[in-house]
């Protein structure tokens, strides 16, 4: 009888991958526990942790502070100070979160308007009242913003979501939002943001290039998307807005009363409004979109669902100017907008009489689908989707 004989390679060969125990390890990240404060000078680092966020820290410029995906960082208002994440023009801020590790800025008592959010600067063009290309900051930092740089980059915010913002400072006039925008530039990324439960506005643009794709207001009491002095990004999509309990307009538009040849474009826009929303101070402000003071832009397939106000239109042309010089002109359009329920689709105000769109300005839809987002980790919060 012959004999096999294998080597002992030979049987390593054959048995390699079948032990009960494949080796495989899971490793298992610990959060750092740390604190930012102060203003920040040099590039930082801040790897995966759990982070306080001590006053308005801000990212001067020459700097870049890179966060790392996962991480949280947390604001108190109990402890008597404003708190803010403030990036100077020439200060870069790198959040590259994921879909499944987001990075989550909040805030400890899960109170609406308990701190101010992320506010960044450029030098990108801005239309200020009068045709100034500069202006100063309405977030009671007093910055001014403005310039000719129109590729201005302030960093990348991908999958960032900021909790209970929307600050008002206490002389009554300084108010900051969930995102603040001053003049920033087509070279910083925007992608997958959250504005969650701000008690001002979700998404403000002063101005500027920027482009913001993927993006959700949820439960913010002004304004979920808002912006004045020309911003004109060109390369938005997906804006998906959710008002509840407090809720002014989805869309606030206007261009400090400057009749200007630009305008933003917008594509996929979703505009929900839950039933028994309320306007912030009882104000007049319940419509879908308003145009007001010469805003303008492009905006294509748009759902609009839940503006049930008796008084609420889809778009409201709120001044005679903005009528004359915008609608009348041409550089409003809106297509293949789909209203559910029977909110009227547009109308004005008593200075208002008239708002007719000119042929092709204006066209409704029956299968508009608005914005297309992916539901992730990124887009929950205490474990309910805000896709709602």
């Amino acid at each position: 009888m012959k004999k096999l004989v294998l080597s002992l390679s030979v049987l390593s060969l054959l048995f390699a991958g079948c032990s009960e125990d494949n080796d495989e390890t899971t490793t298992v990240k610990t959060p750092v526990v740390g604190e930012i404060t102060g203003d920040i000078t040099t590039n930082t680092n801040y790897v995966y942790g759990n982070y306080t966020l001590k006053g308005i820290v801000k990212i001067k410029s020459g700097a870049t502070v890179t966060i790392e995906a996962g991480s949280k960082i947390t604001a108190t208002l109990a402890d008597g100070t404003v708190d803010a994440l403030v990036v100077e023009n020439g200060g870069k801020l790198i959040i590259n979160g994921t879909a499944a590790e987001p990075v989550v800025l909040t805030e400890s008592s899960q109170t609406p308007g308990s701190w101010g959010g992320i506010i960044m600067y450029g030098d990108a063009p801005i239309v200020a009242v009068g045709g100034l290309t500069t202006a100063t900051s309405e977030d009671g930092l007093a910055k001014p913003y403005g310039g000719t740089n129109a590729t201005h980059n302030g960093g990348t915010l991908r999958y960032v979501r900021v909790e209970y913002a929307g600050k008002k400072i206490t002389d009554g006039t300084s108010e900051m939002n969930g995102f603040s925008f001053y003049s920033v530039g087509s070279g910083t990324i925007l992608e997958n943001l959250v504005a969650y439960k701000g008690a001002d506005d979700g998404f403000e643009f002063y101005g500027g290039t920027v482009n913001l794709t993927n993006a959700i207001s949820y439960g913010n009491f002004d304004d979920s998307f808002d912006w004045q002095d020309g911003w004109q990004g060109q390369l938005n999509s997906n804006w998906f807005a959710y008002q509840t309990g407090t809720g002014n307009f989805g869309m606030e538009i206007e261009c400090k009363n400057n009749n200007n040849a630009f305008w933003p474009k917008v594509a996929n826009i979703t505009l929900r409004r839950a039933a028994g929303t309320l306007t912030e101070n009882n104000a007049a402000e319940y419509d879908a979109i308003q145009f007001k003071n010469q805003g303008n832009g492009e905006y294509s397939n748009v759902l609009i669902d839940g503006y049930s106000n008796p008084s609420a239109v889809a778009v409201r042309i709120q001044d005679a100017n903005t009528n004359n010089n915008q609608v009348n002109a041409s550089k409003i359009k809106l297509t293949n907008v789909k209203i559910n329920g029977t909110t009227p689709q547009f109308g004005g105000t008593t200075t208002v009489t008239s708002v007719v769109f000119p042929t092709g300005q204006y066209t409704i839809s029956t299968t508009s689908t608005g914005a297309s987002l992916t539901n992730g980790a990124w887009s929950t919060v205490n474990g309910a989707t805000l896709l709602q």
